[in-house]
């Protein structure tokens, strides 16, 4: 089972925003990754963020700190970009991003990619430096109501460089393709 949520607290201009995304394997969270940010609206479309991401579920637990931006570029593009430091001096970051293309009024196709960039190798995460990892998808929602839309869709994940080599030492796959099937919703 894999979960990506969103959740904000506050006004228009300053919010506190909890991100969370991971995969759930056997009844153990591995790779997980949560976010507590303060969001700031810095022009109508975008809001800049400062916070805290904690890792865990794969190796030791991580803390890093957080800034970036999230918002919406032209033509509708969704696009958050987040650079992370850590205690140890490690860098990391991540750029995601994803597009609506109406085919009806409530039938939405998303394509999105995700990648993750590591400043140094971490062999304990088996992290790379460099380019890590990169997941694309697509995703078809039917929109009952703009607060709620199940979508089915699916999702490639790889990793690059020292990361694929640190997993193929370890017996781990390098790749991997998942079928989606979940509901948007917002309340």
């Amino acid at each position: 089972m894999t979960y990506d949520a969103q959740a904000w607290f506050g006004q228009t201009y300053d919010k506190v925003l909890l991100r969370m995304e991971g995969d759930v394997k056997n009844g153990k969270s591995q790779n997980a990754r949560n976010e507590l940010l303060w969001s700031h609206a810095i022009t109508p479309f975008w809001d800049s963020h400062l916070g805290l991401r904690y890792d865990s579920g794969f190796g030791l637990n991580r803390g890093w700190l957080a800034f970036g931006v999230q918002g919406f570029a032209p033509y509708w593009l969704y696009v958050e970009a987040t650079t992370y430091v850590n205690e140890q001096g490690r860098t990391a970051f991540r750029l995601e991003l994803e597009y609506d293309l109406l085919i009806t009024q409530r039938l939405i196709l998303q394509p999105r990619i995700e990648a993750n960039v590591y400043g140094k190798n971490d062999s304990a995460h088996y992290l790379g430096n460099g380019l890590s990892s990169l997941e694309s998808g697509l995703r078809l929602r039917y929109e009952f109501s703009p607060e709620f839309a199940p979508y089915i869709g699916v999702d490639w994940d790889g990793t690059f460089g020292n990361t694929a080599t640190y997993l193929k030492q370890n017996n781990k796959g390098t790749e991997d393709t998942k079928f989606l099937a979940g509901v948007h919703f917002w309340f």
